[in-house]
């Protein structure tokens, strides 16, 4: 049994527990669908999030600071911030959930395996 789950490092936990809170609202993981498909300004994202631009300044802020998503400068009008998906802050997740898989897998073929392979 893979027991790097309950033994993983506690800094990688709390950079794990950062990203799920920050992925646990629902306006922030229409921001991550959207950036999925290429950068956007944050006026393109608070309407295919349906919010008010105040409210997606925030969220964008957020973002950020976990470093899920990224900010430049549009090269046509400098008022305009373009922000694009920052990917490699979902490794943590991302080996999270194959850890977690693995263990469940495991399990069940451990089970199937006891049961006589039924």
């Amino acid at each position: 049994m893979d027991l790097r789950i309950a033994d993983r490092d506690r800094s990688g936990v709390s950079g794990l527990d950062e990203t799920l809170a920050v992925l646990a609202d629902p306006t922030r993981r229409v921001v991550i669908d959207t950036l999925a498909r290429g950068p956007q300004s944050a006026g393109a994202l608070a309407t295919a999030a349906g919010t008010s631009p105040p409210a997606m300044s925030r969220h964008l802020r957020v973002l950020r600071r976990s470093g899920l998503v990224d900010e430049r400068t549009d090269s046509n009008d400098a008022r305009v911030r373009i922000y694009s998906l920052q990917p490699d802050r979902l490794g943590d997740v991302r080996g999270w959930l194959d850890d977690v898989e693995r263990f469940w897998t495991a399990q069940l073929d451990a089970f199937t395996a006891h049961m006589g392979g039924r």
